[in-house]
């Protein structure tokens, strides 16, 4: 298990997307500001004062949902929230990453450490510890529709603050929550009036894989701008389109970048160089696959960025119903509803789709001897005898075919649920799950175009690629992949080449010659 050395301190400000990647995915520390607890005891203080009150609160002296009329008596508000959490935690199928869980959690801290939840400082200082001790939750595939919050896979977390249901401890063997906590030195807790609510009445899960997908797609957008640019070297494309002259003349920012990335990584090409001279190559436009690339790449970026922007406003955001106001009201509202992160999870399995169908017409481009300007059929070492890369490439497009489904969009769906209370939903955590899965796939995709681009750039010998390109072939083969030569087991090639690129070792192989990629 990796741990990262950092304090992530929640109160004083919003979290970043960084920061929720580093708790979530390095098990970095956690603590919450003394100004925070301060703020949630003065809210609990509110919450207190409505318990004893002959006016209905929702979630305080009420059923929830579509029961939300029914009174209930004093004696039975533990019992009620005991209830909301059991009944609630109702997740089936397969069990969800522990990054994501993590980051889940890490998101409904913040938002109780806000103050605006009553949530009481035991409970609170109670899930801290959970994360503090790598205690993690079981949360499933399925169970949320992204509205009233992800119910079930936060009600699967406030389960073990009781002492019931499945945890793992540190990514370990899975053990009964009482039994975890125990081990760690903590008791559980009986939730008060209101604490269910607060517990499972918000965004964190989807919001915690838009992090998550934000970080990943950050890096392997600049990836594949590399993998392009290794592409366009290998199949003696020009990198004139590239100019940052005409690039301005279409003022897409996340384009410019793109480009500038591409320029960078071809500089000083002795293959390039080999075709400058007009009269030796009569090609006067590249496919659109090669000259269109930061048109696309950068189109993906501006949406990722809108992505973070949303994901920003949320992570400012104070989600529970009711909510305890700045002035000390206790408010129904509606900002549980996913709708904003929900469209822009879709959005980005739509550009990642797009990215990877790019990625792999590129590789296709280098396996055709009618449009891979001189190189052997599938880049084989002895063609018909040897088939080369030729089923990569049908890796790829199965891949591409998959992200094509994924992109379809779920926040378009809603199925009323709680007898018709609760009549649309955003579907988010199911636009989440896709994400995750299409970004897994795009980092593949990639990775594929890399292999591939190296191989035909090694069969251009005894002409040298550019220096980037070097370091970024030599950062492949220190990662196991093999050159050119007879067939062999191809499986492995294409995973030390995905290994590559998700543990940064290309982006990172790139700059040390071209210095920051954008």
């Amino acid at each position: 298990m990796s741990t990262d050395t950092t304090t992530v301190v929640l109160g004083d400000r919003p979290l970043t997307i960084d920061e929720v990647v580093v708790v979530a995915r390095h098990h970095a520390a956690v603590e919450i500001s003394d100004s925070a607890w301060e703020r949630v005891r003065a809210a609990r203080t509110v919450i207190e004062g409505l318990a004893e009150d002959t006016v209905a609160h929702y979630g305080v002296s009420t059923g929830f949902g579509a029961l939300a009329t029914t009174h209930i008596p004093h004696d039975k508000r533990a019992q009620l929230q005991r209830s909301l959490v059991r009944s609630h935690a109702a997740g089936a199928g397969p069990e969800v990453e522990e990054e994501v869980v993590r980051a889940l959690m890490l998101l409904r801290v913040q938002t109780l450490a806000t103050g605006r939840t009553g949530i009481r400082e035991e409970t609170l200082r109670l899930y801290l510890a959970l994360l503090q001790h790598h205690i993690t939750p079981v949360v499933h595939e399925y169970g949320s529709l992204g509205c009233s919050g992800d119910l079930s896979p936060l009600s699967h977390c406030a389960l073990t603050l009781m002492g019931e249901g499945r945890v793992r401890i540190d990514g370990g063997d899975e053990v009964d929550a009482a039994e975890a906590l125990d081990g760690a030195g903590l008791a559980p807790v009986e939730l008060h009036e209101k604490e269910g609510l607060a517990l499972i009445n918000g965004t964190d899960g989807m919001l915690g894989m838009l992090c998550l997908a934000v970080h990943d797609l950050r890096r392997l957008l600049t990836t594949a701008d590399i993998a392009t640019a290794m592409s366009v070297e290998g199949l003696l494309g020009t990198d004139d389109v590239f100019a940052a002259d005409l690039q301005a003349l279409r003022p897409q920012p996340g384009q410019a970048l793109s480009a500038a990335n591409m320029r960078a990584v071809l500089a000083d090409s002795p293959i390039r160089d080999s075709h400058r001279d007009p009269a030796a190559c009569t090609r006067v436009q590249d496919a659109y696959s090669l000259r269109c690339a930061p048109q696309v790449h950068g189109g993906a970026r501006d949406t990722v960025e809108h992505a973070a922007t949303i994901a920003g406003h949320e992570l400012a955001s104070a989600i529970d119903n009711p909510v305890v106001t700045l002035d000390g009201r206790v408010e129904s509202n509606g900002n549980f509803h996913g709708a904003p992160v929900a469209y822009v999870l879709d959005f980005l399995a739509i550009v990642a789709a797009d990215v990877a169908s790019m990625s792999e017409r590129r590789t296709d481009r280098f396996l055709d001897v009618k449009r891979s300007n001189g190189l052997p059929p599938f880049l084989a070492d002895d063609p018909g005898t040897d088939s080369g890369l030729m089923i990569a490439q049908y890796t790829a497009a199965g891949m591409v075919s998959e992200m094509k489904r994924l992109a379809t969009p779920a926040s378009v769906d809603s199925i009323p649920s709680s007898a018709m209370q609760e009549d649309h939903v955003s579907m988010g955590w199911g636009a989440a799950r896709k994400l995750r899965r299409s970004v897994d796939a795009l980092a593949r995709v990639v990775a594929i175009e890399l292999h591939t681009a190296a191989r035909g750039i090694a069969l251009r010998a005894p002409l040298r690629p550019a220096p980037a390109t070097a370091a970024v072939i030599d950062a492949l083969a220190e990662h196991g992949e093999s050159g050119p030569g007879p067939d062999r087991f191809t499986s492995p090639d294409l995973t030390a080449a995905h290994l590559a690129v998700v543990d940064g070792s290309v982006l990172a192989a790139a700059q040390s010659v071209t210095g920051p990629l954008k």
